[in-house]
């Protein structure tokens, strides 16, 4: 059985796709440039092309590899293959857009315990995501920091060494996240307790996340971040 959300000390969060609406963001920027050029983009076709081409081989850290990615997935969009517009893509990163319930989630989870957040992206794109989100973090990890990303388990011992540092194991940290391939699967092998946010739970298929080999059962479940906070304060409260 899981531990009750009560006896945790930290929530280690995914940053991109469990807070932050990286795929309405990609798909806003790609469906202005495909407007300006008198095209019409679809969404999931889009997101399909995103997911396969930022899996390639020789892929660059996130967001600067939307610059690649876009170069990739342009022409079968039936946009220019410009750089400058890669660019545009990468730069879309510094406005996109929390998840409605994200902040205030995070706003009333951080009264009880210490919020980490753990980001594939860069630290220039983090520390936007950040102040989107009300900069609730007691600490932040990414790209830049570990020289690696999930679901490398060394991405994830960065984060165990910091709490042993402060006294705590990782048996104190419940791993929050939206991503089974990038987040849950891993976490689970390495003996956390994870909660699985399922953002895309009205939706089919993974959109812009790659889809894991396996899918690992979650020991919480929540289809939004509100949920998980509503359920702590409930659980605070009884």
């Amino acid at each position: 059985m899981p531990k009750s959300l009560a006896d945790f000390k930290y929530l280690s969060f995914d940053v991109v796709g469990t807070l932050i609406d990286f795929e309405s963001g990609l798909i806003t920027c790609l469906k202005q440039i495909a407007e300006e050029h008198g095209v019409s983009v679809d969404a999931e076709a889009a997101l399909t092309l995103y997911r396969k081409a930022r899996y390639l081989p020789d892929v660059g850290l996130f967001p600067d590899d939307l610059v690649r990615v876009y170069l990739v997935i342009a022409p079968d969009l039936g946009l220019p293959a410009e750089r400058a517009l890669g660019e545009r893509l990468r730069d879309s990163a510094k406005s996109w857009k929390a998840f409605p319930d994200s902040a205030d989630a995070l706003a009333q989870l951080a009264k009880r315990y210490r919020l980490i957040a753990m980001t594939n992206a860069q630290r220039w794109a983090f520390e936007c995501f950040s102040k989107e989100l009300g900069n609730p973090f007691y600490q932040g990890f990414t790209a830049d920091d570990t020289g690696t990303e999930k679901p490398d388990p060394a991405f994830f011992h960065h984060v165990f060494e910091f709490v042993q540092a402060e006294g705590n194991s990782k048996d104190d940290i419940l791993h929050v996240a939206q991503s089974q391939y990038h987040d849950i699967g891993i976490s689970r092998k390495l003996g956390m307790t994870n909660c699985w946010i399922e953002r895309r739970h009205a939706q089919k298929g993974y959109g812009g996340t790659i889809e894991p080999e396996n899918f690992t059962e979650p020991d919480f479940h929540f289809t939004s971040m509100a949920a998980l906070a509503d359920a702590v304060e409930e659980k605070a409260n009884a």
